[in-house]
């Protein structure tokens, strides 16, 4: 018999028990129910609505039941629809009456957003140190090629000469941002939502802040409808998610052009690579590309949710029982890339050669030859207009900048000098950008320093 069904004259349709059921899915929850339950019996002993006598048994009973399902004892039953309810009904046949009482004062709607907070603040800090891990092996990457030239692109066309430290160091401040994110996130997941019941409260008087304390909250939520019908820290949860796997996704898509023959920047170690089933001398960047194709499954999480609650009366309506397997897929999805990347990563031969020799081809010293007429005094619009002709009379001529002559220089310009020759050199174009943010080696060798203290 359901623990609901006082109302109802006749059992529902087994369809409808299969449809309606959660505990498929929700089962995982089974830790932070558990110890929801606990603080919540406690705090009914404290406050006298139970006897302290009941409070004991419940809190008792309960952690023997979390330690029975953790040990492999326990299996769920699909007719009490879901981890709520299932725990309930264990509790119920163990210590008969008192278990009863255990839902005084609360509503599956508060337990459910209790449950799912405590599960994502878990969730959350372990994602953040996954990513930390990633950004420690970058940053260590980065300290041992400071001085490996490469080619930095736009439109994906060599563009400028940057260091292969400086380009590992954007996606350490991309990373940098998702740890952010995720901790802001945390504070919005760490307030309280238990005593709000279905969506008025209870005329009960219970000690919400005390049981917030007991589970480690910050606060509680200051308005029981919201409290049930916020799903805002799921979908926050979920676009965390989405754009550290954009940017893992816009690294991955990096690391399959590197690997290939036409860049030859990086080779992947044989442990993260995979070959082909008919042609015998592949050597493919697989995890590269299933965290690039896996960032669209995450992406359609975040999408669900969003549609999911676009149009949602207050307060609980079962639609929102739809936010947990998106949600938990994009966690699955997101720790299972982010150890197998970094291991990626960590494991990867850096062909330094390759880098410097695509550096010196496509005038990607060019900028710095506009910049050295400026500050001869050619207006800027002029020097880009006199550079752009040099580079095309290279091109005709087939011959790199820093092959031209003297001769050739002042026939684009009087005020080429010999100094020029020192400032295209490839060197002399990464170091002498020293602003904050800059490929120079000691602006580089700083940043690192930066994210060290930070992390």
């Amino acid at each position: 018999m359901k623990l609901w069904s006082g109302r109802f004259s006749k059992s529902t349709d087994p369809l409808v028990d299969d449809f309606n059921s959660s505990i498929r899915f929700d089962s995982r929850l089974y830790k932070y129910d558990i110890l929801g339950s606990v603080a919540h019996a406690k705090m009914l002993g404290k406050c006298g609505i139970i006897s302290e006598e009941e409070s004991s048994l419940i809190c008792k009973m309960l952690l023997e039941i979390l330690a029975d399902i953790e040990n492999g004892k326990i299996e769920f039953d699909i007719d009490a629809e879901d981890i709520h309810m299932n725990i309930e009904k264990i509790l119920i046949s163990r210590i008969g009456e008192a278990g009863k009482k255990l839902h005084t004062g609360r509503s599956r709607n508060d337990q459910v957003a209790l449950d799912m907070r405590m599960y994502l603040k878990d969730e959350n800090i372990k994602i953040r140190e996954m990513i930390t891990e990633l950004i420690t092996v970058l940053i260590n990457i980065a300290e041992k090629n400071l001085d490996v030239i490469m080619p930095g692109y736009t439109h994906l066309q060599r563009a400028q000469p940057v260091t292969f430290a400086h380009h590992l160091m954007a996606y350490v401040q991309m990373l940098l941002r998702d740890r952010e994110r995720l901790s802001d996130c945390y504070a919005r997941l760490n307030v309280m939502p238990l005593g709000s019941c279905a969506l008025a409260g209870t005329t009960y008087n219970l000690d919400r802040r005390m049981t917030a304390i007991e589970l480690g909250f910050d606060s509680i939520t200051e308005n029981s409808i919201d409290a049930v019908s916020d799903r805002d820290f799921v979908l926050e949860m979920a676009f965390c998610l989405s754009v550290l796997m954009m940017h893992l996704s816009r690294f991955s898509e990096e690391i399959v052009l590197w690997c290939s023959h036409e860049f030859s920047f990086i080779e992947l170690d044989d442990a993260f690579s995979t070959g082909s089933s008919i042609m015998p001398q592949k050597k493919n960047p697989d995890v590269a590309e299933l965290v690039r194709g896996k960032t669209g499954r995450v992406y359609g999480s975040l999408m669900a949710l969003l549609t999911m609650m676009k149009a949602l009366p207050l307060a609980y309506n079962k639609d929102m029982q739809e936010d947990k397997e998106a949600v938990f897929d994009s966690i699955d999805t997101v720790k299972m890339c982010l150890p197998v990347f970094t291991g990626m990563i960590k494991t990867m031969k850096i062909n330094r050669g390759n880098m410097l020799n695509a550096a010196r081809s496509g005038f990607t010293n060019a900028t710095d030859i506009a910049d050295y007429l400026v500050k001869k005094g050619v207006p800027f619009r002029d020097s880009h207009n006199i550079t752009g002709k040099l580079v095309a009379y290279c091109i005709e001529h087939k011959k790199d900048i820093s092959e031209l002559t003297m001769e050739e220089f002042k026939s684009f310009s009087p005020v080429f000098e010999d100094d020029i020759y020192s400032v295209i050199t490839l060197e002399a174009c990464v170091n002498g950008r020293k602003l904050t943010g800059g490929p120079a080696n000691e602006i580089v060798k700083a940043s690192i320093e930066k994210v060290k203290k930070l992390l």
